[in-house]
C-alpha cells in the first residue's frame, strides 16, 4: 500500500506492518500511510480481526526525531491534530486488534501499541513514553490511553520518569495482556484473534463501541449508548441465528450480518 506502511491480508486477518528499518521510526509519512492502513482495513469485510506489527525484530522506536529539531510551534499545533488523529484511526477499527510488540515500543510506537485493544508482548521487548526527555509530552495519546489502561498514578510514573519497563513489569501493571517468547509473537497474536474471525462481527463491533464510548463519558450516558447499541442488534441476522441455535442447543453459524 505505501512505502513504509502496509497491509496484508489472510485468512480474515489484516496486518498492518510498519517496515521503516531499522526501528520503523514514526516520520509525517509513515503517519499518514498508517492512517491509509487503517481505514482500509476497517471498511474491507473480508478482514475480521487486525494485527499491528514492527516485523521479528522492533515494534517502533518512537517518533523521527530529526523531524522535531527545526519543527516551530506554528507548524506544530497544525501538524500535532494529524498525528494524533492517525492514531486514532486505528484505535477507531471496529473490529478486534492487536498489537505484537517485539523488541521496542517507545514514544509513538507505545503510543501506537495502546491504540490497538491488546498488546502481545515479547519477553525482552522494552515499552515506554520517553517524551519528557526531550522536553515534551506524549503527543499521540500517550497521556490519555495509558493512565485509562493502566491508571493515572502508574501513568504517572511512566510519563514522568520517561523511563522504559520489560515485558514482566509490562505484564504487571497492565500494559502487555500477553508476553511470550520473541519467536513467538505474531503467531500469539494470531491464536488471540482466531475465535473472533467467525464471530457475530457485528456484535463484536457494538461491544467495542460500547466499551470504548463509555470510558469517555459518565455511567447514565454509557448505559444508555450501551442499551441503544443492544438495541440495535436485534435487526442482525446474528441474533436471530444465535438465539435461534441456543434455543436448539448447536453451535451457531454466524455470518456477519
Amino acid at each position: 500500500m505505501g512505502e513504509f506502511v502496509r497491509l496484508e491480508t489472510s485468512d480474515g486477518i489484516g496486518t498492518i506492518r510498519l517496515d521503516r528499518p531499522p526501528m520503523n521510526p514514526l516520520n509525517t509519512q509513515v503517519q499518514e500511510e498508517l492512517r491509509e492502513a487503517a481505514q482500509a482495513a476497517a471498511a474491507d469485510p473480508q478482514i475480521r480481526a487486525v494485527i499491528v506489527y514492527g516485523g521479528e525484530k522492533v515494534f517502533a522506536a518512537g517518533a523521527d526525531i530529526t523531524e522535531f529539531t527545526a519543527t516551530t510551534y506554528q507548524e506544530m499545533t497544525v501538524r500535532a491534530g494529524a498525528l494524533s488523529s492517525a492514531f486514532d484511526a486505528v484505535a477507531r477499527i471496529e473490529k478486534p486488534v492487536v498489537a505484537a510488540v517485539t523488541g521496542y515500543a517507545l514514544g509513538g510506537g507505545c503510543e501506537l501499541a495502546l491504540a490497538c485493544d491488546w498488546r502481545v508482548v515479547a519477553d525482552d521487548a522494552k515499552l515506554g513514553q520517553p517524551e519528557i526527555r526531550l522536553g515534551l509530552i506524549p503527543g499521540a495519546g500517550g497521556t490519555q490511553r495509558l493512565a485509562r489502561l493502566i491508571g493515572p498514578a502508574k501513568a504517572k510514573d511512566l510519563v514522568f520518569s520517561g523511563r522504559m519497563v520489560d515485558a514482566e513489569e509490562a505484564l504487571r501493571i497492565g500494559l502487555a495482556d500477553r508476553v511470550v517468547p520473541a519467536a513467538d509473537v505474531y503467531a500469539s497474536a494470531v491464536e488471540l484473534l482466531k475465535p473472533y474471525l467467525n464471530g457475530p462481527a457485528l456484535a463484536l463491533r457494538a461491544a467495542k463501541l460500547a466499551i470504548d464510548g463509555g470510558l469517555s463519558t459518565d455511567l447514565a450516558s454509557g448505559l444508555a449508548w450501551e442499551s441503544q447499541l443492544f438495541a440495535g442488534l436485534f435487526a442482525t441476522d446474528d441474533r436471530i441465528e444465535g438465539t435461534t441455535a441456543f434455543v436448539e442447543k448447536r453451535k451457531p453459524k454466524f455470518t456477519g450480518r
